[in-house]
């Protein structure tokens, strides 16, 4: 297989790279250094999706790619609230703790049914992915806001059941799936 070289895989590459680096400043405390790449890859991650979409470079291999990339990001993120804003927090485990469990639950549901990761970004998954980069993103530069942290939590958790929904549904992986109503619409379509 040849691996496609193009921004947006290049873009979702320096994630993987840069994950590393961000557990390093996650374990020595380096708060400043873990913001300015938590922030690098939210953008990056912003961008190498817009990129492919637009200039129609989407692939399988950068839709895969950029699901484990963001999985670095988003696990560098989350360790990021328990190390640096974990006071911000700590009245809010159960909703916190739901919403990361029901992330894990759905990757892990993917790898035991289909044997990888899922790549079906769902726009749910997408939008929730933007609120939940943003979220990140104030929270570190900024401060901890009670009102966008449960926009953030309820879109998140109802994005997360959409996401295992579908994979209990699926005979098979698909990538790029849009959401429910549209694989609905499609086995209506079908069986017509």
């Amino acid at each position: 297989m040849q691996i496609p070289i193009n921004i947006p895989n290049l873009l979702s590459f320096y994630r993987l790279l840069a994950f590393p680096v961000i557990i390093w400043s996650l374990v020595y405390h380096q708060e400043r250094l873990f913001v300015w790449l938590i922030c690098i890859n939210l953008i990056t991650d912003i961008l190498d999706g817009w990129i492919a979409r637009t200039f129609k470079m989407e692939t399988e291999f950068g839709a895969r790619l950029d699901s484990i990339a963001d999985m670095g990001t988003y696990i560098g993120a989350l360790t990021g609230v328990f190390v640096f804003k974990n006071a911000e927090f700590e009245p809010h485990y159960f909703s916190f703790f739901l919403f990361i469990g029901l992330w894990i639950f759905a990757h892990l549901l993917s790898l035991i049914k289909f044997g990888r990761f899922q790549s079906m970004h769902l726009y749910s998954w997408k939008i929730g992915g933007y609120i939940q980069g943003f979220f990140f993103f104030i929270l570190f530069v900024f401060d901890f806001y009670i009102l966008f942290y449960y926009f953030m939590i309820i879109w998140g958790i109802a994005a997360f059941l959409e996401h295992i929904l579908l994979q209990i549904m699926l005979k098979e992986p698909i990538t790029n799936a849009k959401g429910l109503w549209w694989i609905m619409r499609k086995k209506k379509r079908n069986l017509s």
